[in-house]
């Protein structure tokens, strides 16, 4: 796996582990490391999941912190991105 992209899921580790978080985003942030560590194109992955974690980031129920977290995810996959 790819340095930047083993970064991100280590990032997405941290948020998982966090029992305060709503299950609902832990379980979309698990369907994106998991993307992530396929084999397919780093382009495509890295777009797939922030598709899938984008929509989370504007939800109510995560505490703000947390909210930051994603936040960083999601800097860190555009950065792969571009």
């Amino acid at each position: 796996m790819e340095p930047k992209v083993q970064a991100v899921v280590e990032l997405i580790n941290t948020v998982l582990e966090d029992s305060s978080i709503p299950k609902n985003i832990r379980a979309v942030l698990a369907n994106a490391k998991s993307r992530l560590m396929t084999s397919e194109e780093i382009t495509l992955k890295v777009s797939a999941a922030i598709y899938m974690i984008e929509p989370i980031s504007e939800d109510v129920n995560m505490p703000s912190y947390a909210r930051t977290q994603v936040w960083s995810i999601l800097s860190a996959l555009e950065s792969i991105k571009h």
